[in-house]
């Protein structure tokens, strides 16, 4: 009985040795594997891999318009300056999509057009050169339009666009949308005028500019970006000659 219980107790021993080594070996390569993964974590935040980067919105300049016009004479640089918004503090020359909306502010009856957006012109690199959309729509009783009108329709990409609104006292409404570009001038030389002899807008409409800022979240102590429209492309104020409306409803 003795010897088998020594030879029993000798064999636990045994195996307990020749474990020893892998429970070892296992722990290192656990420890390891840790340190690995420590290190990897450590170098992602180090190297700035978890920073946000927000893109946030910046109004350079703000604006309140007086009228629409044309130029009164060629613009040196700007032969495509078909229409001009008149602000109180700037000029806003249409260089794309003013030949359009002269068209569409011509021909259409004053009192049944309406803009639709708010007059908000993105500029890219803060200098000067902006660009958008205009959004005009023109409605009135379904009775009231008349062949012509819809040709003119078809002629300028103008959609059926009647609201529920609009349906209730039988009237229709079609709405044009104009990509422009421009370039921000001086105020108009005859602003003046243009004030004292023209009914102003019957509502006050406001056009704003702005650009677009990355900022990342762990650096909002560095610089803000740009907070102002840094510079006018042109430095020349011109006379403007308003068209026959001066009125948008």
């Amino acid at each position: 009985m003795t010897n088998d219980t020594n030879s029993t107790g000798t064999d636990m021993h045994a195996t307990q040795k020749s474990l020893r080594p892998k429970a070892i070996l296992t722990g290192a390569l656990f420890a390891t594997a840790l340190a690995s993964s420590g290190c990897a974590t450590s170098s992602l935040l180090d190297s700035g891999k978890y920073v946000t980067t927000n893109t946030e919105k910046q109004i350079l300049s703000e604006d309140q318009i007086i009228a629409f016009g044309r130029p009164a004479q060629a613009l040196p640089k700007m032969p495509n300056a078909t229409m001009v918004i008149v602000g109180e503090k700037n000029s806003y020359v249409l260089t794309q999509g003013g030949t359009e909306m002269v068209n569409l502010l011509s021909n259409l009856t004053q009192k049944n057009i309406q803009v639709d957006n708010d007059m908000s012109f993105y500029v890219p690199n803060n200098d000067g050169y902006f660009q958008g959309e205009m959004k005009l729509s023109y409605a009135k009783l379904k009775d009231e339009f008349g062949r012509a009108d819809y040709q003119f329709f078809l002629q300028n990409n103008g959609l059926e666009c009647t609201s529920a609104s609009d349906q209730r006292i039988n009237a229709q409404r079609f709405c044009f949308s104009v990509p422009v570009k421009g370039a921000i001038y001086p105020q108009v030389s005859n602003l003046g005028l243009i004030q004292s002899k023209y009914r102003a807008l019957t509502k006050p409409y406001t056009v704003s500019f702005y650009t677009q800022t990355q900022q990342d979240v762990v650096t909002r102590s560095g610089p803000n970006g740009a907070q102002k429209l840094v510079l006018l492309p042109f430095a020349l104020a011109f006379d403007v000659v308003t068209f026959p409306l001066q009125l948008l409803d």
